[in-house]
């Protein structure tokens, strides 16, 4: 494989516990009940539309979920900050012999400059986040866009990311995945797909190099 793909939140960017405090944020505005860390890390998944109407017990609307979805970003933007990337998330970079690239369903113009503070554009041939006002769908199509923009087929990549829809969307465009325990999704879902999982990022590589 000679390209590599990462996810962004929860993979490359430890900030599992922001996110869990700003979905409670999102939550507690329309009076739902608070979630654990292990809780979101055994329900979540995509739509995010879907997950919303688990955990509060009933269908939601359009309008509703814009709703959750803008209290969850206030929420993320005030501790966002604070993340720092995960422990090894440089060493792994650095380990990959072939190109790199970076593929976040965070706002794209607020994730470019965040990735630059935390030093990664220099080994990145492209950044690509949300375009669009509002996200929650899925990363397939957003993933084949980007693999389009870089003139790489999915044949000739491998995705890392810490979430089932990663994998759905690396079988969309026929990429390989390797699935990283450490991030949004608990292992034993991970491990449920029969899909390569790590539980370092430098594991992660050298699953994803073999």
């Amino acid at each position: 494989m000679r390209h590599l793909v990462w996810d962004w939140n929860g993979t490359l960017l430890d900030d599992l516990d922001l996110v869990v405090t700003a979905t409670n944020a999102s939550l507690a505005s329309m009076g739902g009940p608070s979630i654990t860390l292990d809780e979101h890390r055994r329900d979540f998944c995509r739509p995010l539309t879907a997950y919303y109407s688990n955990v509060l017990g009933r269908p939601i609307t359009t309008d509703e979920f814009a709703n959750l979805d803008r209290a969850f970003h206030d929420a993320y933007r005030a501790g966002l900050p604070e993340c720092r990337l995960a422990i090894d998330a440089l060493t792994a970079i650095g380990s990959w012999s072939g190109s790199q690239s970076l593929l976040s369903m965070f706002f794209h113009h607020e994730l470019v400059p965040v990735v630059a503070r935390h030093g990664l554009v220099e080994h990145l041939r492209r950044v690509d986040g949300l375009r669009d006002p509002v996200g929650g769908g899925s990363k397939a199509p957003h993933l084949r866009a980007h693999l389009e923009a870089l003139s790489v087929a999915g044949e000739e990549c491998v995705l890392i990311g810490d979430s089932v829809d990663d994998a759905e969307a690396a079988a969309a465009v026929g990429a390989r995945i390797v699935l990283y325990a450490g991030g949004i999704t608990e292992a034993s879902r991970l491990r449920a797909t029969g899909l390569p999982v790590a539980t370092t990022l430098i594991e992660a590589v050298t699953l994803a190099a073999a």
